[in-house]
């Protein structure tokens, strides 16, 4: 993932952190349809928590790795229940937030870089798996977080099966996706904060069979603690 492609993001983030709580992301679609997101998103407390937070913070164990940890929404949680918690995230404003907010391990790097020793879990949360852009950065992920976690460690993952879609403009958009060759949860993706946008990335949204498959040909057993009928679900893997 390039960093300059989430500089929109950190800077909506620092923007709310210092008192805009009107602060909006707009997230822009290659075929053109775009989305706003309010920043106070990513600021949410227990009271705002999705049914994939709760049980994500439920089946942590032990030391946790948040992998694209933002402003601390899990990373804190986790650290008043107890955990010793190391966030990474490749935004500079994010790290810079999280160490303002109490987090003490706290690197500014991918996860691909990371190098920060083995963890009982690792937590990619908020659609995080987004960031390995595509399947074959799925494959270089799997591979990579078994160098992570202990022999009895686990991966916490959410993400979105896009096929639950029933909205026309979206499974147009899956159409053309793979009339291209491409996954269909392969989307292109740009993020604009009050008039700057960043480059167009990846973003990678896996559905639920294709994760198994893949994590089985990695060598991890696959469940699913949590599937909601809008297609996002949270799994867990294991060795």
């Amino acid at each position: 993932m390039n960093p300059q492609a989430m500089q929109p993001y950190g800077e909506s983030l620092t923007a709310y952190f210092n008192g805009d709580k009107d602060a909006e992301l707009i997230v822009h679609r290659d075929d053109g349809y775009k989305s706003p997101l309010p920043v106070s998103w990513f600021f949410r407390g227990p009271s705002e928590y999705t049914p994939i937070d709760t049980e994500a913070l439920e089946f942590s164990k032990g030391a946790v790795l948040d992998v694209g940890a933002g402003t601390g929404v899990h990373s804190l949680a986790l650290s008043e229940k107890g955990h010793s918690v190391t966030a990474i995230d490749i935004s500079p404003h994010a790290v810079d937030i999280l160490k303002q907010r109490g987090i003490e391990q706290v690197f500014c790097t991918d996860v691909f870089s990371f190098e920060g020793g083995r963890f009982d879990t690792l937590l990619m949360l908020g659609h995080g798996i987004g960031m390995v852009e595509s399947l074959e950065g799925l494959e270089r992920f799997l591979a990579k977080a078994g160098s992570l976690i202990t022999s009895e460690g686990q991966l916490l993952i959410d993400s979105l099966d896009v096929r639950a879609t029933r909205d026309p403009v979206h499974l147009q958009y899956q159409i053309e996706r793979q009339q291209k060759g491409h996954y269909i949860g392969e989307i292109g993706m740009q993020f604009e904060f009050r008039g700057q946008t960043g480059p167009f990335c990846t973003w990678l949204h896996v559905d639920r069979d294709t994760l198994n498959e893949y994590a089985y040909r990695a060598g991890w057993s696959c469940e699913m603690l949590v599937e909601l009928h809008t297609g996002d679900y949270l799994a867990r893997l294991y060795r």
